[in-house]
């Protein structure tokens, strides 16, 4: 889901020495730091470590993370003159050097053992936190905004919208071999305004990357999914990720067969017995059926997860192909007795 972060005690070991946008920014620091779960846990996917406030410094809104409070935004956008004022993203060679180095750098490194992934955040997460200025558990001043004068809201959406165009594809360019879109905030839009404020931007970013790079599937997560279902179903993303609060065969039912999915185990789960873990794997991977399904927790892993059960989270989604194949075998001898004649199944039963 993201990069290995808190739990893992090879991290900590950086998170306690260096501040947050030093490891990010630094080649050296990031590539390392993405490199230790693949090489602790061997999953499918390498996504480098970065943020997704990351491109905003670029556009002229700068920000820090403060350690045990989280991002800060000294100057939050909330007027169309600061919208008007911002910078384009022409030119990330230049005002993000460091995401072309980790990126191509980390290609080399996993040398085709895994699949390396990009990300990025939505417009709307972005834009909402540049105006609140920090996480905000009613999102007051976006929503104030949104409600008062949302032409200013959209304005920016737009802006940050071409912005994310430019930066995904730059990822790609640098080696992202899938790319995803996180919609950390989503949670805080009702399905109504995440029709109007969120999905069309997100949509425009994958439409535009896929004109130019068609072979690179596109991955959409949208946090706090339940009860927009029926609305995330419009988008053109290769995949969806479901948060662990979602149904997963409701999932599947209502976004239909077009769409892949990835998720969505409670990342709580990995608290849990290894027998516990299993049941909870299984019930999501035969829901989720074996075909266009990415098994991977509902969330970031929490802090204080013990490892080894992240190991065997990924152990499991190896052998998930067995799981499967004895499925089908017990289908099929379930409808070799179905059509056995009558008088056959009652060979042996009492009269």
């Amino acid at each position: 889901m993201r990069q290995a972060g808190r739990y893992m005690a090879e991290f900590r070991a950086f998170s306690d020495k260096y501040p947050f946008r030093m490891r990010s920014e630094t080649p050296d620091i990031a590539i390392e730091l993405s490199l230790q779960p693949w090489r602790a846990f061997k999953p499918d996917g390498v996504i480098f470590f970065s943020d997704i406030l990351t491109p905003l410094p670029a556009l002229g809104i700068e920000f820090d993370v403060i350690k045990g409070k989280g991002p800060r935004i000294e100057t939050p956008i909330r007027s169309m003159e600061q919208v008007k004022a911002l910078k384009n993203l022409d030119d990330p060679l230049n005002s993000l050097p460091f995401v072309r180095e980790i990126l191509s750098s980390l290609r080399q490194e996993v040398d085709g053992q895994s699949t390396l992934l990009g990300f990025v955040g939505t417009p709307w997460t972005l834009a909402a936190y540049a105006m609140e200025g920090k996480a905000d558990r009613d999102c007051k001043q976006t929503k104030t905004i949104m409600f008062n004068d949302p032409a200013i809201l959209h304005a920016f959406l737009d802006h940050l919208t071409e912005a994310l165009i430019t930066y995904v594809c730059y990822q790609i360019e640098a080696g992202a071999q899938v790319v995803q879109l996180f919609d950390s905030w989503a949670h805080h839009l009702s399905p109504q305004q995440f029709a109007e404020f969120s999905l069309p931007y997100a949509n425009r970013v994958t439409e535009a990357v896929r004109a130019k790079y068609p072979h690179v599937p596109i991955i959409f997560h949208a946090n706090g999914g339940t009860g927009k279902l029926d609305v995330i179903a419009g988008s053109n993303a290769d995949v969806i990720g479901l948060d662990w609060s979602t149904s997963m065969r409701v999932a599947r039912q209502t976004l239909g067969p077009q769409h892949k999915v990835q998720g969505n185990v409670d990342p709580m789960i990995l608290f849990g017995t290894q027998q516990v873990i299993e049941s909870e794997v299984k019930r999501v991977l035969l829901e989720a059926g074996p075909k266009g399904h990415i098994l991977n927790v509902g969330h970031g892993v929490v802090q204080g997860t013990p490892e080894q059960n992240v190991g065997y989270l990924c152990e499991l989604a190896r052998q998930s192909g067995k799981l499967f194949a004895e499925q089908q075998q017990q289908q099929q001898q379930q409808q070799q007795h179905n059509q056995q004649p009558a008088e056959q199944q009652l060979v042996g039963a009492a009269v």
